[in-house]
């Protein structure tokens, strides 16, 4: 098999795994609470992420630790798992998962308007277009169409999925400083939030007994959410002549997820959240189209 058609495998896999997601938390929510999947997960995480340096014979880069190395894993371990995942998936306990799967997918546009008191980014017409457009999605989502009366069903569930995205772009930026080993970098991170995420847990609601049907979750999303899906894509990144042959193949993801969302949790899915959907990729792409027209100049 050529490399390209290895990075397309690889990346197929990705999002396919990412489909599967926003189904996983409801599902796992109905016997767990957000912090004890939260828990659970991330101990799962930490396995599969270290089985998986051993099979790619990265066990070495231990050796390599310092202080600055632990440092930089406990910030980061801090904003992801710790912080983004407990906000992303309260937002799952409190929102149907047609609206929070669709809002968290904003966090690319979050990124965008983040960037420009952080590291001086200027908005361009198109970029302000894509935030635009984005937006509207969001109030579609958010309203349930009812874009009049400008009502919220549930404005702190709809607070904490963006609020997810504002983290999750913090980490993006403070990421692209990182050089170590990604998988590593990723374990170490993981590894670190463990005692955030205990201390928060037995603070507020203590251990209990807890139904397996929810640890099956908390497992499930451990291994494909939080361990294999970053893999592949990294391995699908590594492996194509052009990312951006393999960056558009994330759009799939919302749109398989909302059919997977009525499966599999029985959602009546509604209008609104697919037009509020189709809203968000709609900016998603005028906001890659911005990119690749700034690379163009560059060059």
């Amino acid at each position: 098999m050529k490399n390209q058609s290895k990075a397309y495998l690889y990346a197929l896999t990705s999002v396919l795994l990412w489909s599967t997601v926003a189904s996983a938390f409801k599902i796992s929510l109905r016997y767990l609470t957000p912090a004890e999947l939260l828990f659970y997960s991330a101990i799962v995480s930490c396995s599969v992420l270290l089985a998986i340096l051993a099979a790619q014979n990265k066990l070495h880069l231990f050796r390599t630790l310092d202080w600055a190395g632990c440092k930089t894993s406990i910030c980061f371990g801090f904003l992801s798992p710790f912080l983004y995942y407990l906000i992303l998936i309260k937002s799952y306990d409190l929102l149907p998962a047609q609206q929070a799967q669709p809002l968290n997918y904003t966090w690319a546009i979050t990124l965008s308007l983040i960037s420009v008191p952080l590291l001086g980014h200027r908005l361009k017409l198109l970029e302000m277009a894509a935030v635009l457009v984005s937006y509207v999605g969001v109030m579609v989502i958010s309203t349930r169409g009812d874009l009049v009366a400008l009502h919220f069903e549930n404005p702190l569930g709809v607070s904490l999925a963006l609020g997810s995205t504002v983290i999750w772009a913090l980490y993006w930026i403070v990421n692209t400083r990182d050089r170590r080993d990604p998988v590593f970098g990723l374990f170490m991170n993981f590894l670190c939030s463990l005692p955030f995420i205990t201390i928060y847990l037995v603070a507020t609601e203590g251990f209990r007994p807890v139904d397996h049907s929810g640890l099956f979750g908390a497992v499930y999303l451990g291994i494909f959410e939080m361990g294999i899906s970053f893999v592949t894509w990294l391995m699908a990144m590594k492996l194509t002549v052009s990312t951006a042959r393999i960056a558009n193949l994330i759009f799939i993801s919302p749109f398989l997820s909302l059919f997977l969302i009525h499966v599999l949790v029985g959602e009546q899915i509604m209008v609104s959240s697919v037009v509020g959907l189709l809203f968000i990729v709609a900016g998603l792409i005028i906001q890659s189209m911005a990119g690749a027209r700034d690379a163009n100049l560059d060059r």
